[in-house]
């Protein structure tokens, strides 16, 4: 049955401080409407878990996804599929930075995915698209309009109307990505590095850097200015604030506790 198939492996590291995600379903890893609900669950659990202050989302194919399971589409009704981005779309509500690294193709929800994570990393030979017009069809997981916001508005109309493919290159040139590295073994030591640079970081901190962002970037200048300046403020009073004035006046490395 094409809605089903595919799984999504959590796994814990780091001394359970790093979820793991990684989307299987063969080499080029499509992903079903049962990987989408998946995903969702996946975050709940994430989410729940206060241990867990950074999260890491891969693929074990050969891509990190050419897209969804197209037949499944014609197996939904159309009143279904006006939710359809609130699951595979659930890294950007989750509270924690999540990380996506991608190889190789990155097409259609996979790129939606992807655009919902905070931080992108991937190789040269990666490729991204929203190919659904071709299909008589557009991105509806957030892809239109978290592209148009990351790349502008001429450049997502072009890509999105035609279907044509961003290279690896362009990608983090535009600011999709925020580095490419040559080699998937280049690009798993820039995961790390980036995981362990987080995990040095106060999780409050980061909840709230996050939340900022995400939220201020879409509100009127004045309005996303008070957002930081009272959130700055709030983060006055933490005890990690504290602890990280203290390490720097002691000239040591802070131990935050996430309050």
């Amino acid at each position: 049955m094409p809605l089903s198939g595919g799984d999504i492996h959590l796994e814990r590291s780091h001394d359970d401080r790093v979820a793991n995600l990684t989307l299987s379903h063969g080499k080029y890893t499509i992903i079903t409407f049962q990987m989408r609900r998946l995903m969702a669950e996946r975050f709940a659990e994430i989410d729940a878990d206060s241990r867990i202050q950074v999260v890491v989302v891969r693929s074990d194919g050969q891509h990190f996804s050419s897209g969804g399971d197209i037949a499944g589409f014609m197996e939904v009704e159309p009143i279904d599929l006006t939710d359809l981005g609130q699951d595979v779309t659930a890294p950007a509500r989750s509270p924690k930075p999540v990380i996506v690294a991608v190889d190789g193709y990155c097409f259609g929800v996979g790129l939606e995915l992807a655009l919902s994570a905070d931080i992108r990393l991937a190789t040269a030979r990666s490729a991204f698209a929203l190919p659904e017009m071709k299909l008589g069809m557009i991105p509806g997981s957030g892809g239109t309009q978290r592209l148009a916001r990351l790349i502008g508005l001429s450049r997502a109309k072009y890509h999105v109307l035609t279907g044509s493919r961003i290279t690896g290159q362009q990608a983090n040139d535009w600011g999709i990505t925020a580095g490419v590295w040559d080699s998937p073994e280049e690009l798993s030591a820039a995961v790390e590095e980036c995981v362990q640079t987080l995990l040095g970081y106060s999780p409050i901190a980061l909840r709230t850097a996050k939340e900022v962002l995400d939220k201020g970037v879409d509100a009127p200048l004045y309005s996303a200015i008070e957002l930081e300046r009272k959130s700055y403020a709030m983060l006055r009073s933490s005890h990690d604030f504290a602890e990280g004035v203290a390490a720097f006046g002691e000239k040591r490395s802070p131990k935050f506790s996430g309050r």
